[in-house]
């Protein structure tokens, strides 16, 4: 569907194929961001909302970008207004075959793991997390941070090395 031959984002269509084509993507980044799920939902969410209520304003061709630009900065307000710490969720590790010891390790490690991402400066952290979990690409995050490929692999860097320096066995 080429969306960039309409002048606004108010025909139901057009909003839904933004909305299906970049909410997950904005749900992740938001959330590898600031590590809260219920919080990265709402701010998705919210920003969706406000894209709906101005989509008169919003050419289809920016709204990915006036999106993730709202949903950051509701995310940030949501920060500031309550300050929340940043959380990681917990996995509870399924019953398995494995042997006690083995389950006991995985979870140490997957503990030690935690706690050196949440260690990372955001910036490497949020590189980090789309880089390896959503398999996007260094000019797709450079593209998101507003920032060039350099610094974001400048930034990969210094994040590999920290969790090698922090995580024995990487």
């Amino acid at each position: 569907m080429n969306i960039d031959n309409y002048s606004n984002v108010c025909e139901e269509k057009i909003y839904s194929h933004i909305f299906a084509t970049n909410s997950k993507t904005i749900f992740n980044y938001i959330y590898y961001k600031f590590g809260n799920e219920e919080k990265a939902y709402d701010a998705v969410q919210e920003a969706f909302v406000k894209l709906w209520e101005n989509c008169a304003k919003v050419i289809p061709s920016k709204a990915k970008s006036y999106v993730y630009t709202i949903a950051n900065n509701l995310y940030l307000n949501m920060i500031k207004a309550e300050k929340v710490r940043l959380k990681y969720a917990h996995l509870s590790p399924d019953i398995s075959n494995e042997t006690p010891e083995f389950l006991l390790e995985e979870k140490q490690f997957h503990k030690k793991l935690e706690n050196a991402l949440a260690a990372l400066p955001e910036n490497q952290r949020t590189t980090f997390l789309l880089n390896r979990i959503d398999k996007k690409k260094y000019t797709e995050i450079a593209e998101l941070e507003g920032v060039s490929v350099k610094a974001i692999e400048k930034r990969m860097h210094l994040a590999l090395k920290t969790l090698r320096e922090q995580i024995d066995g990487i």
